[in-house]
């Protein structure tokens, strides 16, 4: 084997290599090249007010585009057991919500005012839809998606950039923001005990094999956790077009003694419930595949 040829095969191999070293397809390395001018921004502006110095300059750099799906692309679905290297506070007292939430939140302030603590959280958040639709029928509310995929987390956070920016001035969209996030495991870590009033569960990971129930983002013990988060007079949404795993929810919900079904009335009334039955990418998928979508919100109740 020549020495060229090794030498070759080490710059494969080489972590450092650049672009240049490497032999990939166009479309990967547009899409690599996409990618890094994204982070490069999304370091700039992701905690900054939208009327700050540096906004201004970036606004004629296309930082107002809508980022493009097909440059994040991420498996569907991620092992919750695995490790992820997540990052999350001690507790909900360290965790620095100014960064998120700017026009909310001054860095000097401390801790959120009680009004204006995190109230609503989207778990398993996806690209972001049914958070868009949420921000502006609650302007005064700040409102969170969580989500553990890295590139969907990144996508999330630059089409926020993005709204932001086609809206300077206006204040919209500066009530959401996405955080990369495990919350089967670390949810009270960001939460106090009562602090959420709504907790959305939009197609989540079915996981179809009995030996990976376990995994499913509605279990007993999770449920305990999610009541100990949400008030008295919270609602946990969940929908899916997997008539397994509603039955399953619907069934651990049911078992559980802090929830209790909310009224087919009350559901039918319910605005969330329209905006999370249309709103998400995967819910859009189920309605062009003609798919049904099953639903049940619960209530919850003061402890026993």
């Amino acid at each position: 084997m020549s020495s060229d040829i090794q030498e070759t095969k080490k710059r494969k191999r080489s972590n450092t290599a650049s672009l240049d070293d490497i032999y990939i397809s166009e479309e990967t390395r547009k899409r690599l090249l996409y990618r890094k001018e994204k982070e490069q921004k999304r370091k700039v502006l992701k905690h900054v007010r939208i009327d700050d110095k540096e906004l201004e300059k970036e606004i004629d750099k296309g930082v107002t585009e809508l980022p493009k799906k097909r440059f994040y692309r991420q498996r569907a679905h991620s092992n919750p057991f695995s490790d992820h290297q997540l990052e999350y506070p001690k507790s909900p007292r360290h965790m620095d919500w100014a960064r998120f939430y700017p026009d909310f939140v001054s860095k000097d302030s401390g801790p959120l005012p009680t009004d204006k603590r995190v109230e609503i959280a989207d778990i398993g958040c996806g690209f972001g839809g049914l958070l868009v639709d949420l921000s502006p029928e609650f302007p005064e509310t700040l409102i969170l998606g969580m989500e553990i995929r890295v590139q969907v987390t990144n996508y999330v956070e630059d089409k926020i950039i993005a709204l932001r920016a086609q809206h300077k001035g206006t204040g919209k969209y500066s009530n959401i923001n996405v955080i990369r996030g495990n919350a089967m495991k670390f949810l009270p870590n960001f939460f106090e005990k009562s602090q959420l009033k709504k907790m959305f569960f939009c197609f989540p990971d079915p996981h179809f094999k009995q030996r990976k129930h376990k995994a499913r983002i509605i279990t007993n013990t999770l449920l305990s956790e999610y009541a100990y988060v949400l008030r008295v007079g919270g609602i946990i949404y969940t929908i899916s077009d997997v008539l397994d795993l509603h039955e399953w929810m619907k069934s651990h919900l049911d078992e559980h003694p802090l929830f209790e079904r909310l009224t087919e009335l009350e559901e039918k009334e319910d605005k969330c419930v329209q905006i999370m039955t249309h709103s998400t990418e995967e819910g859009k998928k189920v309605e062009r595949n003609k798919g049904s979508k099953f639903i049940a919100c619960y209530r919850r109740i003061p402890d026993l």
